[in-house]
């Protein structure tokens, strides 16, 4: 159909239409895009791991941004949704991992001054790091609330 107008403008429209990029493919335009796709399913709360995934070349028009361009935007990332062998990775379906995870055992810290007393805890859900959480002290069976700190200890806060 495009080349059937172009044929209508003559020689000199058909120039114009050229120039303006109508009737040429999207490559002669830009260049190539590519996205990030997995080679096999990924289920939410899984870790994305390089084997699981492939670079391409993006041929549908349509498809404009919110999806993973490069593999270091999505590895090592948690999927918060199924995404399906061979198609796009949206950026709104992937977060940072946990730095603690529930069960885990890790080291409860209240600092009072020059005082520091640590004890062993476990934490009663999934955090990151400057999440508060609460935590069950393992040596008294009390549950506390703590800040996530980068370390992966939980800084206990008074009461």
């Amino acid at each position: 159909m495009m080349f059937r107008r172009m044929m209508g403008m003559g020689l000199c429209g058909a120039a114009v239409a050229a120039m303006l990029g109508l009737g040429m493919p999207d490559a002669a335009i830009a260049k190539d895009r590519l996205a990030v796709v997995p080679t096999d399913t990924i289920y939410p709360g899984e870790v994305i791991a390089p084997s699981k995934l492939d670079t391409v070349k993006v041929t549908n028009p349509n498809l404009v941004g919110g999806y993973a361009a490069d593999p270091s935007q999505v590895i090592g990332m948690l999927s918060t949704k199924t995404l399906l062998a061979g198609r796009t990775i949206p950026l709104a379906a992937l977060k940072k991992p946990y730095a603690v995870t529930r069960g885990d055992r890790l080291r409860l810290v209240f600092n009072i001054g020059s005082l520091t007393i640590s004890a062993t805890g476990s934490p009663m859900d999934d955090a990151n790091i400057g999440d508060v959480i609460r935590v069950r002290n393992l040596d008294s069976g009390q549950i506390v609330t703590g800040t996530v700190m980068a370390d992966g200890t939980v800084q206990v806060m008074a009461k």
